[in-house]
């Protein structure tokens, strides 16, 4: 398997499935949602461009998928799914002077599903940086260990 592949699409050394992995991004959408549905989840406020607990838990999926040797296009799905489950709670349930087809609609606005896009790019770019990091990190500790235990 080439490296970009690898990276892309992330690399199963054990043969576990890899199915489960996919609902990772849906999952994290329905949790966020939820959570902002439930008020467990907040807006700070104002103007608010990224929702941070949206994000937080996007970032926390991504990490854990890089950890665990997903590739990075799922880390960008999950955090996708979660920012887009903290617009959907908006768009759905905070407009509540629209039809639901006039919320619906501007829930699938091409500008705003890109721009959550590009901030489910970068951030989940570095979750899966630092998943991954976290990874060899964490081998090379295991390694060491157990160098240390074979003397």
């Amino acid at each position: 398997m080439s490296l970009a592949r690898r990276v892309l699409l992330g690399s199963n050394p054990d043969g576990s499935s890899r199915r489960y992995r996919l609902l990772v991004p849906p999952l994290a959408f329905l949790v966020v949602f939820a959570g902002y549905a439930l008020r467990v989840f907040s807006h700070s406020g104002g103007v608010v461009f990224l929702a941070l607990d949206a994000a937080v838990a996007g970032v926390l999926a991504a990490a854990v998928l890089a950890y665990r040797r997903a590739g990075i296009a799922l880390a960008w799905a999950a955090v996708y799914g979660a920012l887009l489950g903290a617009n959907a709670d908006h768009y759905l349930l905070g407009l509540s002077g629209r039809s639901l087809g006039e919320r619906v609609g501007a829930l699938v606005e091409l500008d705003g599903l890109v721009f959550v896009g590009v901030e489910a790019l970068a951030l989940g770019t570095m979750a899966w940086v630092t998943g991954a990091v976290a990874r060899l990190a964490v081998g090379e500790v295991r390694d060491r260990r157990g160098d240390t235990s074979a003397e």
